[in-house]
């Protein structure tokens, strides 16, 4: 009896398994969308995954989202450009616009201005120098700013129109040069470029970048409509694979070992890595036009992506404040601009 009763254990365990597996396997697909009124243009999403909090810059404010609920959070108000960067430590966000604006992630408050000597456009929080990292498509290529007071701590200049950004968490930042078509390696001890990859003849404009860590994998998300992987210590490249038009995002999943990439034609691209040598495009997911742009939640595995939709003959609104949104809904669209919906998507299984 109780070597049955063990069996029957072991069974057990092994259908919770199998379950388990045959929802890691299901599709990718959109699990949500949140709209919200407003008017002007978008760039860049951030997922907070430590804070679960999203961030969204329009029309020069940056408006905030719960990431499990889904729901509007507030808006931070005079802070805007093109992405945000949280530094968990101080609890300061950043948003690239020009000047950079500084505000409290738990107020939702701006504290300040930062004037830099470029013109921002990517952003990210690194975690080795624990800087903010400014990336512009004018010099200084990065700016480097401390979160606890805003002030600039330094600048690089890679040369090249910067796009995504991915550290290691040791020192190397990877960097996109989109109008080089090559991926800037930088050693952010000696704040020096190492050296560039080149992307070859089908890796024509970078935009997105995902990188495996633990592998030491790049995963360049090209205009010409192809994803170039590379070995990241020496840039030889392994694989060429093909993703939607009009990428402008991605990056990579180190708990399920895939690369994606989000493309204003309402794809996203979803590539498996079955093995250090071995890459394919696993899945093709539609989800709305204008949707170039993402973000990972890494506790839920999902990937957030932002569009919006011109509503036409919509008058402006007003000012949004940090009172709830009553206008919100669930729906899609596409288009940029304003006045009209902001769409925020969420992407998993």
């Amino acid at each position: 009896m109780k070597i049955l009763s063990r069996l029957f254990s072991l069974a057990g365990i092994g259908l919770l398994a199998g379950n388990v597996l045959a929802q890691n396997d299901s599709p990718y697909k959109v699990l949500a969308t949140t709209q919200l009124m407003g008017s002007g243009g978008i760039d860049y999403v951030t997922a907070d995954s430590a804070a679960r909090r999203v961030y969204v810059p329009r029309g020069g404010n940056t408006f905030v989202f719960d990431l499990d609920s889904h729901q509007y959070v507030g808006t931070i108000t005079n802070v805007g450009g093109h992405g945000v960067a949280v530094d968990p430590a101080t609890h300061h966000g950043f948003a690239s616009g020009s000047p950079v604006g500084m505000f409290d992630t738990a107020t939702l408050q701006k504290l300040k201005d930062v004037a830099v000597d470029s013109r921002p456009d990517g952003i990210l929080f690194e975690p080795f120098t624990g800087k903010v990292l400014i990336l512009s498509h004018a010099s200084p290529s990065l700016t480097l700013i401390d979160p606890k007071d805003g002030t600039v701590a330094g600048t690089i200049d890679v040369g090249g129109a910067m796009e995504q950004a991915q550290s290691d968490g040791q020192g190397k930042l990877y960097v996109d040069v989109e109008d080089e078509n090559k991926i800037a390696v930088v050693d952010l001890k000696t704040q020096k470029v190492l050296t560039k990859y080149a992307l070859g003849e089908k890796g024509d404009g970078p935009a997105g970048l995902g990188l495996d860590v633990k592998n030491h994998l790049l995963f360049a998300m090209c205009h010409s409509q192809n994803c170039i992987v590379l070995n990241a210590d020496d840039g030889k490249i392994l694989a060429t694979l093909p993703i939607g038009n009009g990428t402008d995002g991605g990056g990579f999943n180190p708990n399920t070992l895939e690369a994606f990439s989000s493309q204003r034609d309402g794809t996203l691209t979803i590539i498996k890595e079955s093995s250090p040598t071995s890459f394919a495009v696993a899945q093709t997911v539609p989800t709305k036009a204008g949707c170039k742009t993402c973000s990972l939640d890494t506790k839920n595995n999902q990937i957030i992506l932002i569009c919006t939709e011109r509503l036409a003959g919509a008058a402006t609104p007003a000012p949004v404040t940090n009172a709830p949104a009553g206008g919100q809904r669930r729906g899609g669209g596409g288009g940029r601009g304003g006045p009209g919906n902001l769409d925020v998507l969420w992407v998993g299984h």
